[in-house]
């Protein structure tokens, strides 16, 4: 259980994602490249965790599909920098603080800024 109550998992990946305890950093690079990505993070980073990702989207007003959006998300999860769960008929997503700053400390920082 996850300290907001939610079993986190991600919903598309395989168990081998969900479970990455070794983060990429050419992976995690890669995913903040494209600049609707790092929009969405910079969303998520500036906001309250956890969110509804539609929430975050209309946050960073992105202009986007929504399947173009729903990939975004899906690169970020597999990157590890976030982590989503189905709530209904919501995805909650939350930025994996810890984990990138125990790997990879003042990336997102120095990244997305503030915070």
């Amino acid at each position: 259980m996850h300290r907001y109550g939610y079993p986190w998992r991600d919903l598309h990946a395989s168990p081998s994602v969900t479970q990455r305890l070794v983060f990429d950093l050419t992976v995690i690079l890669s995913a903040l490249a494209d600049p609707g990505r790092r929009a969405l993070m910079a969303a998520l980073h500036g906001g309250a965790q956890p969110v509804d990702c539609a929430v975050a989207a209309d946050r960073a007003d992105l202009g986007l599909s929504n399947p173009t959006i729903s990939h975004h998300y899906r690169v970020l999860r597999e990157a590890g920098l976030i982590r989503s769960v189905v709530d209904g008929r919501k995805r909650i997503v939350e930025v994996r603080y810890d984990d990138m700053e125990a790997r990879f400390p003042g990336l997102l920082r120095a990244v997305l800024g503030g915070r």
